[in-house]
């Protein structure tokens, strides 16, 4: 059964609109927009109904919330009003909402605009589907396609987007950066993770898979793959549109490489500067780096890669996140015992 919230400071318009709808549909009401928000995350509703005039946050700055954040803008909103002018049909309109229902509302009028709104929500999702699948297959092409280049991290895309899941999960349980944070998409997050080494189809094989430490010369193109590879997104996004996942995709790849206190590349960004999608791929991707076999290194211990990462916190890392790591470290360690050959992991994490 769809399920509905029904947004209005009127207590008689909240118990008119359940009514019209309890047959058909899981009705919630609330009394306020506030209210409304801190129920979503625990249900996601298919459809909203909300007044426009609302006390603190009426339905036009709750409008902007929502279409704010990965999560909740695709859910349709219907405006309830008393009365509709020209100028609010318009901001309303283009803030995203779907229709407008003057109140006092007719319970069959209200019940065939929700059908109707729902109907096309239903084509939109299945269309939206079927683009999500096409591009996931394009970004696991292509990151496939770096990974088989590179024959000295096999495994590392798979482990990194655990790692990735694992870190954003507990920062949102702690509520740290919850601001941005919880704005995130998950599946799209996880997705845009894949991309962040997509520069080195930019690095020469003969640097790629050097079976020794690279020169300096030969570090400094090795480098370059974090510029590439943020130039590479940016081409992306010019030719098919600034998509989401492009632009987390971007901040991973980018700046996966920037250090907390400034002395990382390729831009020496320091501290808040430094895209959050950054910092915490660089606590994911040195961890895999030091806990694997390299042609010029041997794998670090577990325990070695924590005390590391820990001795480098407000120095190489974000320490806020660093001290995230140190508390669910031990999830870490199991992905990698697990030695993720394939897919498998991540596309369970994901989907």
């Amino acid at each position: 059964m769809k399920t509905i919230f029904v947004v209005d400071d009127s207590s008689t318009n909240l118990i008119q609109a359940e009514r019209a709808l309890e047959e058909s549909y899981n009705v919630i009401t609330l009394i306020s927009a506030q209210k409304m928000f801190s129920l979503f995350g625990k249900i996601i509703p298919d459809l909203i109904l909300m007044d426009i005039e609302m006390p603190e946050m009426d339905g036009f700055a709750a409008l902007e919330r929502l279409m704010e954040n990965e999560i909740t803008r695709g859910i349709p909103v219907i405006f309830l009003t008393a009365s509709i002018d020209t100028e609010s049909e318009v901001r309303g309109l283009d803030l995203g909402a779907v229709d407008f229902i003057t109140k006092p509302f007719s319970p069959v009028i209200l019940r065939s605009r929700v059908a109707h709104h729902l109907s096309i929500n239903e084509i939109i999702k299945k269309r939206t589907e079927r683009i999500v699948r096409l591009q996931t297959n394009i970004i696991f092409v292509l990151a496939d396609m770096v990974e088989n280049r590179d024959k000295i991290t096999s495994g590392h895309v798979e482990r990194t987007s655990i790692y990735i899941k694992t870190l954003i999960e507990a920062m949102r349980e702690r509520g740290l950066y919850k601001e941005e944070i919880d704005h995130w998409n998950m599946d799209t997050m996880l997705l845009s993770a894949r991309l962040h080494d997509i520069g080195k189809i930019t690095i020469s094989d003969l640097i790629l898979n050097k079976p020794g430490k690279l020169s300096d010369d030969e570090f400094e193109v090795m480098k370059t793959h974090a510029l590439e590879g943020e130039r590479i997104i940016e081409q992306i996004i010019a030719r098919t549109g600034s998509e989401m996942f492009l632009q987390h995709a971007k901040f991973f790849a980018g700046y996966h490489h920037e250090n907390w206190d400034g002395t990382g590349y390729p831009y020496n960004l320091k501290g808040d500067a430094i895209p959050l999608q950054g910092r915490i791929m660089a606590v994911a991707d040195v961890y895999d780096a030091l806990v694997s076999e390299r042609s010029y290194k041997n794998a670090f211990p577990h325990e070695k890669s924590v005390q590391i990462i820990m001795e480098d916190a407000g120095k190489k890392f974000d320490p806020n996140i660093a001290k995230v790591f140190f508390e669910v470290h031990e999830e870490f360690k199991l992905v990698k015992e697990a030695d993720l050959p394939s897919e498998k992991w991540a596309i369970q994490s994901m989907f």
